[in-house]
């Protein structure tokens, strides 16, 4: 692992906010494409 020194701890907490932030994002990401989905399952049902 890196040597980060005295800015060790304010790097490893940019990283974990930014996964944190990322991990949010993709799980946004798969709602609305499931929600799409059943949307567009619903009006091509109807004709």
């Amino acid at each position: 692992m890196m040597e980060l020194g005295k800015y060790a701890g304010p790097v490893l907490t940019a990283w974990g906010v930014s996964l944190v932030l990322l991990a949010g994002i993709l799980v946004q990401t798969l709602l609305a494409n499931a929600r799409a989905r059943r949307d567009l399952d619903r009006v091509e049902r109807r004709g």
